[in-house]
């Protein structure tokens, strides 16, 4: 039984890719990845600096190339934010990334995986950095003190039309 499955899975693939279906079906994929990518873009570029009255796009922290998705499953998906401090010395890029991760925790209409990073070579401390950002149990605890969830609500608040 194996081996038939094993034969019609190959007569399919060599039948998808002579045909260009196979092509069709990566540009088909390829287009849904951009496509959640600028739907994580429209979520992330409005949040604010926590100590400037700018968005992060209007800093150009984020970006939509600073965006990558990838499809892990069915209708799931790796979210890759690489975000770009103003400065290498940014004492708020910790802030930054948490309330990236809380927006994109919030308002994401799908299932996913969240991986969110310094941009390689603009901060001093970028390896801390990281690894605080994507720890869900240090993300945890700075949401539990009202000081700094108050911050991160400030940032993530839509603005006002």
């Amino acid at each position: 039984m194996e081996i038939v499955s094993s034969l019609v899975s190959l007569t399919v693939s060599k039948f998808l890719h002579f045909s260009g279906l196979a092509d069709d079906r990566n540009v088909l994929r390829t287009k849904k990845m951009e496509e959640k990518a600028l739907e994580v873009y429209d979520v992330i570029r409005t949040i604010r600096d926590p100590e400037k009255p700018n968005t992060l796009e209007e800093l150009d922290v984020v970006t939509e190339k600073s965006v990558e998705v990838r499809e892990l499953a069915e209708e799931e998906f790796l979210v890759t934010i690489r975000f770009s401090p103003t400065v290498p010395h940014c004492s708020l890029a910790t802030l930054i990334g948490l309330c990236l991760r809380i927006k994109l925790q919030r308002c994401l209409p799908f299932r996913h995986k969240l991986e969110i990073y310094i941009s390689e070579g603009t901060h001093s401390t970028e390896e801390d950095v990281n690894k605080q950002i994507n720890d869900k149990e240090r993300v945890a605890a700075a949401m539990e003190n009202p000081n700094l969830r108050e911050i991160v609500e400030q940032c993530v608040a839509e603005p006002d039309d």
